[in-house]
């Protein structure tokens, strides 16, 4: 990996950290899941500075920036647009819903029922947007991170499992530690988002895009991988372990969040690093039974590979 990339990645995350402070493992992954072309879950409680996370990083990579409060009275049009009559030309005219940007913020997805959910999903997935017919593109970098309440809230409608596939990570941001906590309280990070400035062009992160896809995973750390999945659908406790596309999603995570750590080949604490936010939403496990403990009895079950001395 050129030096050159590996400091555009890194400004771009110092950028992001000058107002989302003390969150650096949350930066990168979110980062990890951009330069991969997914998108990203946050299962969190409010107020902890999601949308300021999601409006700084727009801002450092000269994107649009739309944001959508779910709410249970909430259609697929008001997130996709419609086509509206013209008295004067007579004619139905396209009116480009909140999806048409680059970065969008779809706040408490899980407020809304499951039909204007899977417009969203479903536009998440074709990267593009059906209306009478007539199909429109999404921005090359759409990338959609979107909030959802602990499920034990009222009111709300969990995602299917395969609705929840779309979303390469799920991540928690947090409560801050004391002295971060105490810069929001006196408002810096108001001030801090005010002076952002665009540290990568779309040329750039198209380039950063295919590098990523370049990375290499060798045959061993492919195995490593591959353990991992299979030992999700083997524990007792699992009652749906990862799909093959889920593994495909996990081996693209450890391959962005490898390009984001300077590397250009993936080793298995790449793996190991991706893995709870890879696997977290898509395992479904037996009544009663704990994920975080689940994840490290199948992490402790599969022999890690040793690296060859060079």
């Amino acid at each position: 990996m050129e030096q050159r990339q590996h400091q555009s990645i890194q400004k771009l995350i110092a950028e992001i950290e000058k107002v989302v402070i003390g969150k650096r493992e949350v930066i990168e992954m979110t980062v990890a899941a951009l330069l991969a072309g997914g998108h990203v879950l946050f299962e969190d409680i409010p107020g902890v500075g999601k949308t300021v996370l999601v409006k700084t990083l727009a801002k450092a990579i000269q994107g649009e920036f739309s944001r959508v409060q779910f709410t249970p009275d909430l259609q697929p049009s008001d997130i996709s647009g419609l086509s509206i009559y013209n008295e004067e030309s007579r004619r139905f005219e396209f009116r480009p819903g909140p999806i048409f940007t680059t970065v969008l913020l779809a706040d408490e997805i899980n407020r809304t029922p499951p039909r204007t959910q899977a417009a969203l999903l479903e536009a998440m997935s074709e990267k593009h947007v059906t209306i009478d017919n007539q199909t429109y593109p999404l921005d090359e970098h759409f990338f959609v991170l979107a909030t959802q309440n602990p499920v034990e809230y009222e009111g709300t409608y969990p995602l299917p499992e395969a609705q929840l596939d779309r979303f390469l990570f799920r991540l928690k941001i947090g409560y801050p530690v004391y002295e971060d906590e105490l810069v929001l309280l006196l408002g810096q990070q108001e001030q801090a988002l005010a002076h952002v400035q665009s540290v990568l062009t779309k040329e750039q992160l198209i380039r950063l895009k295919q590098q990523v896809s370049e990375v290499t995973v060798s045959n061993q750390v492919s195995r490593y991988g591959l353990n991992l999945i299979r030992a999700t659908r083997e524990h007792a406790g699992v009652r749906l372990g990862i799909s093959p596309r889920g593994g495909i999603a996990f081996l693209r995570g450890a391959q962005a969040y490898a390009f984001v750590h300077g590397r250009d080949f993936v080793t298995p604490e790449d793996l190991q690093a991706v893995m709870g936010p890879v696997f977290g939403h898509r395992l479904i496990l037996n009544y009663g039974e704990d994920k975080e403990k689940i994840l490290k009895e199948i992490l402790a079950s599969v022999l890690v590979p040793v690296r060859k001395k060079s």
